[in-house]
């Protein structure tokens, strides 16, 4: 599996549909996702974009990883007060998605998905 590019749209029925639950977080989707809020020209997201593509592979049946580009997707960053790329959204089955900002080696992102996202203790 690879990473998967999200539109606006894609979102609105993958993920989260914002419009319609404005004030209440209901996640769409039958994995825990990583969402990476990124941008073409930003030096950062260049260097988590490989460790993002080999954690897609590694936890293919168990997580999804999706990226928003936040320069065509403004309205979708807009909403989730993304101000600095990389923005990194994890996001469980169930309960409230936590947000980290800034290019995380991959041993962070593998505890997260391990903690965060599976439950792994």
């Amino acid at each position: 599996m690879k990473t998967i590019h999200l539109t606006k749209e894609e979102f609105l029925t993958k993920v989260a549909n914002y419009e319609a639950n404005p004030t209440e977080w209901k996640y769409l989707g039958d994995k825990p996702a990583i969402i990476d809020f990124y941008a073409d020209w930003c030096s950062p997201c260049k260097m988590i974009a490989p460790i993002l593509e080999e954690l897609a592979k590694e936890y293919e049946d168990k997580i999804y990883i999706y990226k928003v580009n936040t320069e065509q997707e403004q309205e979708l960053a807009g909403a989730f007060g993304i101000r600095s790329i990389p923005s990194i959204l994890f996001v469980p089955m169930e309960g409230s998605p936590q947000m980290a900002m800034g290019a995380l080696p991959k041993n962070s992102f593998k505890e997260a998905i391990d903690g965060v996202l599976l439950g792994a203790k």
